[in-house]
């Protein structure tokens, strides 16, 4: 039985960048490098002045993400670097991830994120979970549109993050698509 794809996105969800002021109780913090040598042969993103120079993790989502019923995929401006940078805090193993290329960071005239499409054809008509921050009702219609499989497009308020509802949420989702008799 193929398990669902959890499309993990890190800022906002794993790192709450928005969350007023003091690193949130359970997370450590990160200093990250503002400049990356990398290519995109090496699948690294190059999109890093984007990204926030300090990052806040809870080394606990790790045990908790591989615990939910999923095939977990990084879904995040860092792609290959998820796992090299921030895999290792969450003891997370390494990670498919999903390589934007060219959609990275390119706006839609549909208003749609530019996450969705390459997230729908990374599935392949496969069940999926998306958590997110960014995510609107026109990236849900697009998924109910384009992808023939069970989705669910969980937003995570970036000031907060994941918490124990959303991963309560999540595993919910798992457990409607497993066959029955079927366990974790």
């Amino acid at each position: 039985m193929n398990r669902p794809l959890l499309f993990l996105d890190v800022d906002g969800p794993l790192n709450p960048y928005a969350a007023p002021e003091r690193r949130p109780d359970g997370y450590t913090s990160l200093r990250m490098p503002q400049e990356d040598s990398g290519t995109p042969d090496e699948g690294r993103s190059l999109s890093l002045r984007w990204r926030p120079s300090r990052v806040w993790l809870n080394p606990e989502h790790g045990r908790s993400l591989l615990q939910l019923g999923y095939e977990l995929c990084w879904a995040t401006t860092w792609m290959a670097d998820a796992n090299r940078r921030l895999a290792p805090v969450l003891n997370l193993p390494e990670l498919p991830f999903v390589d934007f290329g060219d959609a990275l960071f390119r706006d839609r005239p549909d208003g749609v994120h530019w996450k969705t499409g390459p997230l729908v054809d990374y599935a392949n008509g496969r069940s999926f979970a998306w958590v997110d921050d960014e995510q609107s009702d026109l990236d849900q219609a697009y998924v109910t549109a384009h992808h023939c499989g069970h989705a669910l497009l969980h937003h995570v308020n970036p000031r907060i993050g994941l918490r124990d509802a959303d991963f309560r949420e999540l595993a919910d989702f798992a457990r409607t698509l497993a066959p029955p008799g079927a366990s974790g």
